[in-house]
């Protein structure tokens, strides 16, 4: 599943917001990584993301975070979320955990350049 991606960096903060367009409603929000929070809907479907001290957490610098050329993807199986975030098409920050939240099995891509 692709959705378009509006994000969004405050240097001054230091803090990446990731909303996908068009989304509306909210149930939760998940820890899927130190600094690294996504929001579900009530269909249990990501639809944001909050990284606070985001230079720091996913290890680059603010000038990249600038960048409005944003992909995130979100795989999601029965045990395990993998999460990874590219800026101007580089990998930038990658992680897995453990499922513990109600996020069916899925692929999802926010994509700022749809």
């Amino acid at each position: 599943m692709k959705k378009r991606l509006i994000s969004s960096y405050d240097e001054e903060n230091d803090t990446f917001v990731g909303k996908v367009d068009d989304e509306k409603g909210y149930k939760a929000d998940y820890g899927i990584s130190d600094g690294i929070f996504l929001g579900i809907n009530n269909s249990n479907l990501p639809t944001s993301v909050f990284i606070s001290n985001a230079s720091e957490v996913l290890n680059t610098s603010k000038s990249i975070l600038e960048s409005a050329d944003v992909k995130i993807r979100i795989d999601c199986d029965e045990a395990f979320l993998t999460f990874r975030m590219c800026i101007e098409d580089l990998l930038i920050f990658s992680a897995k955990c453990k499922k513990h939240f109600p996020i069916p099995e899925m692929e999802y891509e926010i994509d700022s350049n749809m």
